[in-house]
């Protein structure tokens, strides 16, 4: 490092070390299980104000007492807690388990109903042992959804009658049927109350500012049932509220009473949905807690199998104890993660609460009225019908499955609805492998033959009636846009070529997948292996006819990853000058003059060896990756970009931000310049095409986050590193070239490296490489310091509509750093890895 910037001791590994020291080992395991930390303490409070009204208003809502409830809710706190193998999950009362629950107390009263609790979890249980909990998530995305939407529907219509101040009827149908009915007799204090209820659901998490921020900490669903409960207390209103009886009068489950096999049906569903809807809230913690890399590493990847033994568990104990249906509930679970929990102790710690609060604030529950625990449950319901689950199906063309599934439910049940989802779902899906769209068009004296979708012997006698139409002679293109290619068509195929080839034409045969494959030695130029062609992979023309793609040696390189096809090795022994025939544009033999060249010019010019790899690309890009996204750029030119995030990197080649953020069309607004560098404003150097970019994506585009990603080996940081003499001894402005005068802005970072005061920026699995390394974790945190001097970043910051992020790329490792705490502005300045996260499920 440059003498002119005072830096640490960089050769004293015991001071470095004791800089990047990790916190004091956990107490011995002897003493580690009376250890809860506070955050858990917290997590649990949190949970425990949202468990307790949506509890009982899922009772109420199936018709069952409402201390099942309390003591479903205390038994998947406590038990599901205690075994389960996602530790943050929280189990109780689930509203997707309403009308089967519901349903069952209708047909065969409380007590059976308990009893097929217990034997759903039995067989929960089974299914644990059994390690098939992978396999249950095997049931398409649409049907679940489906069967959650119908669930909410059900649920909403039903509630409606509760809101208006009647009494719901058995079915959707009859609730339909007495709706007019109901609201010709409205009750106005219940009206009033559920009104109340669903404003301040509405309205209380939507308050701006500091404010906003502040009041959000209390549960929106608490905020309300209070409103509605304190309004009707001062206001003397009467209307029908919790009744709450003696606990010692309470029904326990009772031997199962009713035909066997309806009672076995009951078992079948209770047990599929509990099931279904907890394995599905696993895998969405999972996703949360890996939003977060510090508890990431902490709590781990969920164990699905144990997680079914938990739950079967918790159903044994609450049906046995007259409880509700338990399952993994989705808003309880994301409040957990959300409010800071580490540990399974803050889900039991809320089942404790739960406890204590069905024991000792019975006179306080009693008050609150039926009406605003109905409208709480309702607008559960009404959340149940997602508009992004259905723009999901619309987009992956499973919204006939999604219908169908949601209209079963509604009308038939839980079980038919699922079952009729699933007869629809296998019948899209053979339609869609028998299903082959073949066509044929000229353009500029070349033949294309387009093949869209799965190539089997079901479309052999279509795809020979469109081949046979080419004229002898002519130049095929033949574009194999599917996955699978079965025996018989690729039979067909190589016949048609061979015979083609024969008659003095030449074909070209590519898949969706780019890329060149030389002929093998030995082989004759028509022939192809069925791995060629029937994997989907580019097979350029094996013709005696030699096209460019084989003509040249050029490139060798297989299409594992799009960007790894323009890394190929040219042939040096021809220099450009004295071109060889591989090397130059002319056209192969069989192509008509004045078509476009194989290499994608169309020119009789001799572009060097960058404009071959440019127009190679952009061949394959229009050929294979063009038709995929069309739809979608077409969709984002009509509506503009909406991007949810600005993401301000450094120039560096090796960066493909696309790549490291999993990111599309439309999702980033990216910035990128020489050191990922943030002038601050109001310098007279500053830098008016960074600012702008800020200020458009915070006011104008109305970004949510902004992310400034520094990388390994920057070579901007070196430089800086290098030149900090000149830049520190230099008047802005004298810098003698652009590349020092524009290095000057990371001049803050430098500074802040070598300050005492400060802690260093730090990696949470080793320390840094070496200065360079050091400085580029520095510059980031730095350039986050520059972003909040920006009006627009500042202001959006105060409004709570903004958040900065930190992010550090190391290139030789493919590694991602987070920058821990609030962006940054904590003493700790830990960059803490990306894990990798399954997702299969």
């Amino acid at each position: 490092m440059s003498a002119c910037v005072r830096t640490r001791a960089t050769d004293s590994d015991t001071n470095r070390t004791k800089r990047v020291h990790q916190p004091h080992s956990p107490p011995p395991p002897a003493h580690r299980r009376f250890r809860i930390a506070g955050a858990d303490v917290s997590a649990s409070v949190a949970v425990f104000l949202i468990a307790l009204p949506l509890s009982l208003g899922i009772a109420l809502a199936t018709g069952a007492p409402l201390q099942a409830g309390l003591v479903a809710a205390a038994a998947g706190g406590l038990v599901a807690g205690l075994l389960g193998g996602c530790p943050l999950q929280v189990s109780g009362p689930a509203a997707g388990l309403t009308v089967v629950t519901a349903d069952l107390i209708h047909r065969y009263g409380w007590r059976t109903t308990c009893a097929v609790t217990v034997l759903a979890g039995l067989a929960q249980l089974a299914l644990g042992c059994l390690r098939v909990a992978r396999a249950a998530l095997a049931v398409s995305p649409a049907i679940v959804h489906g069967m959650l939407a119908g669930i909410g529907v059900t649920i909403a219509v039903a509630q409606l009658h509760i809101v208006l101040g009647g009494t719901p009827q058995s079915s959707v149908l009859a609730n339909l049927r007495a709706l007019p009915a109901q609201l010709a007799d409205l009750h106005p204090a219940d009206v009033a109350m559920s009104v109340l209820t669903l404003a301040l659901l509405l309205l209380w998490p939507r308050v701006p500012g500091r404010l906003g921020r502040l009041m959000r900490k209390i549960p929106a669903a608490l905020v309300a049932v209070t409103g509605a409960t304190l309004t009707a207390s001062f206001a003397g209103l009467s209307l029908a509220k919790v009744d709450l009886p003696s606990w010692s009068s309470h029904a326990l489950a009772g031997l199962p009473e009713g035909p066997v096999l309806g009672i076995a049906a009951a078992v079948l569903t209770t047990t599929l949905v509990c099931s279904v809807q907890s394995l599905l809230g696993a895998v969405a913690v999972d996703k949360l807690v890996a939003g977060q890399p510090g508890l990431s590493a902490r709590v781990g990847r969920s164990d699905l199998n144990r997680e079914l033994l938990g739950q079967g568990a918790a159903n044994i104990v609450s049906g046995a104890l007259g409880g509700l249906p338990v399952a993994g509930v989705a808003v309880r679970s994301s409040a957990n993660v959300q409010a800071g929990a580490v540990s399974r102790n803050s889900t039991m710690l809320h089942g404790v609460l739960v406890v204590i609060a069905a024991l000792l604030m019975v006179p306080v529950l009693e008050l609150i009225p039926l009406a605003s625990l109905a409208a709480l449950v309702m607008a559960v319901g009404i959340q149940m019908v997602s508009l992004h689950h259905i723009r999901t199906v619309t987009r992956h063309r499973e919204v006939l499955v999604y219908a169908v599934t949601t209209l079963g439910v509604v009308f038939l049940g839980v079980l038919e609805g699922v079952l009729l989802g699933v007869t629809v779902a296998v019948a899209v899906a053979l339609s869609r492998l028998a299903h082959t769209r073949i066509t044929h068009d000229e353009q500029e004296g070349v033949h294309h033959v387009h093949v869209r979708g799965q190539l089997t012997f079901l479309a052999v006698p279509r795809l020979s009636r469109t081949l046979h139409l080419v004229p002898q002679g002519a130049h095929v293109v033949v574009e194999l846009d599917g996955s699978f290619m079965d025996h018989a068509a690729y039979e067909s195929l190589q016949d048609w070529q061979n015979a083609h080839t024969a008659r003095g034409g030449s074909a070209e045969l590519t898949g969706r997948r780019t890329g060149v494959r030389v002929a093998e030695p030995g082989r004759t130029g028509g022939e192809a292996t069925p791995a060629d062609t029937a994997t989907g992979a580019t097979s350029e023309a094996r013709t005696g006819t030699p096209t460019a793609s084989t003509a040249s040696t050029a490139c060798r390189c297989h299409p594992w990853t799009p960007w790894r096809n323009h890394h190929c090795e040219h042939p040096r022994s021809a220099p450009p000058s004295d071109p060889t025939p591989e090397s130059t544009d002319r056209p192969a033999p069989g192509t008509a003059p004045g078509t476009a060249t194989p290499s994608g010019t169309g020119t009789n010019t001799h572009p060097g060896p960058g404009g071959h790899q440019l127009a190679r690309g952009i061949s394959a890009f229009q050929r294979n990756t063009a038709p995929l996204v069309r739809s979608e750029l077409a969709r984002l030119a009509r509506e503009g970009q909406q991007p949810s995030q600005l993401f301000l990197t450094c120039a560096d080649s090796r960066l493909v931000t696309s790549m490291i953020t999993s990111s599309g069309p439309g999702d980033l607004f990216v910035v990128r310049n020489v050191g990922n560098l943030v002038p601050p404003p109001g310098e007279e150097s500053g830098d008016d095409s960074v600012a702008a970019a800020i200020e458009y994506a915070v006011d104008v585009l109305r970004v949510r986050s902004i992310t400034v990603c520094g990388h390994s080996g920057c070579g901007a940081m070196q430089a800086l590193l290098n030149s900090a003499p000149d830049c520190l001894d230099s008047e802005p402005g004298s810098a003698r070239t652009p590349l020092k005068r524009w290095l000057r802005h990371g001049l803050p970072s430098l500074e802040r490296m070598a300050d005492d005061g400060r802690p260093w920026a730090r990696l949470a699995t080793r320390a840094p490489a070496d200065a360079v390394e050091q400085l580029c974790l520095t510059n980031v945190v730095q350039q986050l310091e520059h972003l909040r001097g920006h009006e627009s970043v500042a202001q959006a910051l105060r409004e709570g509509a903004l958040e900065l992020q930190g992010m550090y790329f190391h290139v030789g490792e493919a590694q991602a750093y987070l920058l821990s705490g609030e962006s940054g502005e904590g003493e700790d300045e830990l960059f803490t890895d990306v894990g990798a996260v399954d997702m299969s499920a």
